[in-house]
């Protein structure tokens, strides 16, 4: 009633009356402790029909990028990070379609209990109520006078006599910060005054992401998470591994017999999710993910083995920290052929700012590269998109501009395809949209640039390596022990 959020009605003919129930969870902070006890009326909005009861439903969020990127701008910067959560967001969300739902169990008006509710505003659990929130929080800040990014449209920015305000939204939880803490008050009263709001202070703890700020850097981690899955599958005290996988492990042929296939999935989905931190995780999480349709006992042992390797490495996680000199740099890589059940290659690539890496994947080549250089050549392509975007996300940023995107790759041949307009009997096949590079090359987006293998950051997310290695790169790519830091603990 406080958000006039509907109202009560006679019960309509011929319209979709969608029910109700009741949520109950806990909200527990980053330590697992239990902070709130929750209760949510939510709509069953499985029961709705789509062009009748909604059309619509995508909203955006911010990616893990996006947000890693802002916190090494802001480690760079020595910008304090700060927190807000909007209370019941979807709630303020106006709905444009008619929609009826169910009186909630208990809280039936006395004496109309055959009556039911007229929306204004959505739901939980409605399939448009995720678009009404970004549509409402959306128009706001361009009230406010902030600019959307074109390049993540979670992300928005505020300039005023210099400054800058950045805001950084998933659906109802914002990072803020800036270069004036001024702006930042102002901003927090604006949204006070405009939605229920609770300030969380300095930013520590964001999608299972736990943040610590001093004047070293900040610290990123999942620790809280990482011990939650050992506990889930039993590997509390389990003997640790210095390597997530063995290298002579990967991709073994032969029959066996099946593993359990919800636990396989659940022990993957844990894993991929603890990469958003991570890094070194990615190949072990991506290779592992190859098998979630049919998953054999060894793939399984090969997932525990990487549980060993965190029960080990539990308390590692990004440092960022300010450098001298800040420019965008790209790390590219493929191991070729290394899947051998279907010989496609695997693309790597990493970027970062100075300090920890803040962007990376590992993936499946589409197609089968014919020789090392094709390999390389495409993981190049998809490093330059990546690059491309990266560098517009700063500029949205007002971080950094440069001409050209430094992207190291160690394979000659594919550096001199995506500088030279060759076509011969190794290359012409080609697909065109991998020539992308050498567009990009040509317009000063990208500068390619060779390094030896030793030096190749991106080997991690290619393939499983030896403990001397594996442990050579995860330090390069900023990844530290957080006893290690003195004053973070």
């Amino acid at each position: 009633e406080k958000n006039h959020t509907w109202e009560l009605v006679k019960r309509p003919t011929n319209k979709n009356v969608v029910d109700v129930k009741w949520i109950f969870r806990l909200k527990t902070d980053a330590k697992g402790d239990v902070v709130k006890h929750k209760a949510r009326l939510v709509a069953k909005g499985f029961t709705q029909q789509h062009g009748v009861d909604y059309l619509e439903t995508f909203a955006p969020v911010s990616r893990h990028e996006t947000i890693r990127l802002l916190l090494a701008v802001a480690a760079q910067r020595r910008w304090k990070l700060f927190q807000l959560d909007v209370k019941s967001a979807f709630l303020n969300g106006e709905l444009e379609e008619e929609i009826y739902v169910e009186q909630p169990l208990g809280f039936e008006a006395e004496g109309k209990e055959d009556h039911v509710l007229r929306l204004h505003k959505a739901l939980y659990g409605l399939k448009q109520a995720p678009r009404a929130w970004y549509s409402k929080i959306d128009e706001f800040f361009l009230r406010e006078k902030f600019k959307r990014s074109e390049n993540d449209h979670a992300l928005y920015t505020k300039e005023a006599h210099g400054k800058i305000l950045v805001v950084c939204i998933y659906v109802d939880d914002l990072i803020v910060t800036g270069d004036d803490e001024n702006m930042v008050e102002d901003f927090k009263m604006a949204m006070k005054n405009e939605f229920e709001m609770s300030d969380l202070g300095l930013l520590n703890y964001f999608l299972g992401m736990e943040v610590m700020q001093n004047q070293e850097g900040i610290f990123l981690s999942q620790e809280c998470y990482a011990k939650k899955l050992l506990k889930k599958f039993n590997m509390e005290d389990c003997k640790i591994m210095k390597t997530p996988l063995a290298p002579q492990g990967k991709n073994q042929g032969g029959e066996e017999e099946l593993a359990d296939l919800r636990t396989y999935r659940s022990l993957v989905g844990g894993l991929l999710y603890l990469t958003a931190t991570r890094p070194d995780l990615m190949f072990s999480a991506s290779y592992l993910s190859r098998y979630l349709k049919e998953p054999k006992a060894k793939h399984f042992k090969e997932a525990k083995r990487v549980l060993r390797y965190i029960k080990g490495t539990i308390n590692m996680g990004l440092v960022f920290t300010a450098v001298k000199e800040p420019k965008l740099v790209g790390f590219s890589d493929s191991d070729w052929g290394g899947c051998k059940e279907d010989l496609k290659s695997t693309t790597g690539y990493c970027f970062s700012i100075g300090s920890a890496i803040f962007s990376w994947q590992t993936s499946k080549q589409d197609t089968i590269a014919q020789s090392t250089a094709e390999a390389e050549y495409m993981a190049l392509c998809a490093a330059t998109n990546q690059a491309i975007w990266l560098r517009r996300l700063l500029e949205d940023l007002k971080f950094i501009t440069q001409e050209g995107v430094p992207i190291y790759c160690d394979n000659q041949s594919a550096i001199a395809i995506g500088k030279n307009p060759v076509q011969h009997r190794r290359t012409k096949h080609i697909q065109i949209k991998y020539h992308f590079v050498r567009e990009s090359e040509k317009n000063r987006d990208i500068r390619l640039q060779y390094c030896r293998s030793e030096e190749q950051l991106a080997d991690i997310f290619t393939k499983a390596l030896g403990g001397q290695s594996f442990q050579g790169f995860r330090e390069k790519l900023g990844l530290r022990n957080k006893k290690a830091r003195g004053s973070v603990e």
